[in-house]
């Protein structure tokens, strides 16, 4: 497994110096690749209210604050950079369902196995396989987000890689994970008028993967730069298995 170059540049994502700058130069909130307005059907179909849910990388976005004001009760936010956690926590010191720690995402032995009940990571994941020791730092992240998930919770991952560069990372049998598929486009995108060689699919359902866990040879994303939304079920033989639905626009 290699270093994803396909959308990296100079900068070294996973070093807390460059992120420290960054937001100290740079405090406004920002949210990487998608809002929680278009995530939410997604998050409330995988993800019950009532989950403890950790959020890393978390940096200043308000994803985890309009969780919350959709019902979330208790998520933990951790980020590699100390500017950005106590500008957070600073922020959200009289909402008691936020909590904020800074952490690397490669170590997180401060929590102890099974603490959540569902990850989510919203570009993390990206920024590591844009860093050095890109496979290692990859590794050690997905082991640790394996660990700290109780039997029957999830992963949620939103990223730029495709199956081809990021399956061989989710796939390791140690994980345990049954992993399901959504592509979204990119906020703003529109199809070119009149254009009708791009086949109606909606990004509500699960793409049908090959055995080997590949897009169809013949799938066309309608966005190139669309967004891949893996859902990553950890399982147990001794926990239920929660039925899959359709999802859909507004889930209550």
């Amino acid at each position: 497994m290699q270093r994803d170059v396909s959308s990296c540049n100079t900068y070294n994502y996973g070093d807390a110096h460059y992120w420290d700058t960054r937001y100290v130069q740079d405090a406004l909130s920002f949210d990487w690749y998608q809002r929680y307005s278009s995530l939410r059907p997604f998050v409330r179909s995988f993800v019950p209210t009532s989950s403890r849910v950790l959020m890393v990388g978390c940096g200043n976005s308000l994803m985890s604050e309009d969780m919350v004001k959709d019902g979330y009760e208790d998520i933990m936010n951790v980020d590699i950079s100390s500017v950005a956690i106590e500008m957070m926590r600073t922020k959200y010191d009289s909402v008691p369902q936020l909590k904020y720690m800074q952490m690397d995402v490669r170590d997180m032995s401060y929590f102890a196995d099974d603490s959540f009940d569902t990850v989510i990571d919203k570009g993390t994941l990206d920024s590591l396989m844009c860093g050095n020791d890109a496979p290692l730092s990859a590794s050690r992240m997905l082991g640790e987000v394996s660990r700290l998930i109780k039997g029957g919770g999830t992963y949620f991952l939103i990223t730029y890689g495709d199956p081809k560069v990021r399956m061989p990372h989710l796939n390791p049998s140690a994980y345990n994970w049954k992993i399901s598929l959504y592509i979204i486009p990119r906020p703003g995108f529109k199809k070119a008028a009149g254009d009708s060689s791009l086949s109606s699919k909606s990004c509500l359902e699960a793409i049908s993967l090959t055995s080997e866990g590949m897009l169809p040879h013949d799938y066309v994303l309608e966005d190139p730069d669309s967004h891949f939304i893996y859902i990553c079920r950890k399982t147990d033989e001794e926990v239920a298995q929660i039925p899959s639905y359709p999802l859909m626009e507004d889930v209550l």
